[in-house]
């Protein structure tokens, strides 16, 4: 992650729905599922997750619509009512749908501080897309302890305590 991230600002196309993120990312992804590709109309998603009480709405109300996600769980996707640009969503990771938001990262205002930490779902990415051959990428997901670091993992824990929920061994996708 480059730049400084807490306090950036992000918002829909039209401007309405306005939000500031309060720190760094646990993670960012750029999935390449074919449900990424059809829901974003593009080749790929790049999410920012970010726990849901360090996301501060400043103006505008979003409207949550659930959609199909690879493991059947769902998203609940968060657009703007007027101009329908996706924000964010909430994945189900576990049980911690209402505590970790998947910022859209286009959706800030400066997007180029948060590329990838990790390539996602690269088994079915568009054949056209090349990956940089630096850049971590997996076929499907990968497992938290040798991907995220190691605050983010001491913070996705405290999420599991919060939520009272035992954390789950493996990946969630396996």
């Amino acid at each position: 992650m480059t730049g400084k991230i807490e306090g950036c600002e992000g918002g829909c196309t039209c401007g309405l729905v306005r939000y500031k993120v309060q720190s760094a990312p646990l993670i960012v992804h750029c999935c390449h599922c074919s449900f990424c590709q059809r829901q974003s109309g593009s080749a790929f998603a790049v999410n920012a997750l970010i726990e849901a009480d360090r996301v501060e709405l400043l103006t505008g109300e979003v409207e949550e619509i659930l959609m199909p996600t690879p493991s059947g769980k769902g998203q609940t996707v968060a657009r703007c009512q007027k101009c329908r640009v996706a924000v964010w969503s909430n994945y189900y990771m576990g049980g911690l749908r209402e505590r970790i938001r998947f910022i859209r990262v286009g959706s800030l205002d400066n997007p180029d501080l948060l590329p990838p930490d990790v390539h996602i779902f690269t088994k079915s990415k568009q054949a056209w897309v090349v990956l940089p051959p630096d850049d971590l990428s997996v076929d499907v997901f990968y497992e938290y302890g040798t991907t995220w670091s190691a605050d983010s993992l001491k913070r996705r824990g405290a999420l599991f305590k919060d939520a009272g929920i035992e954390k789950p061994k493996k990946s969630m996708y396996k």
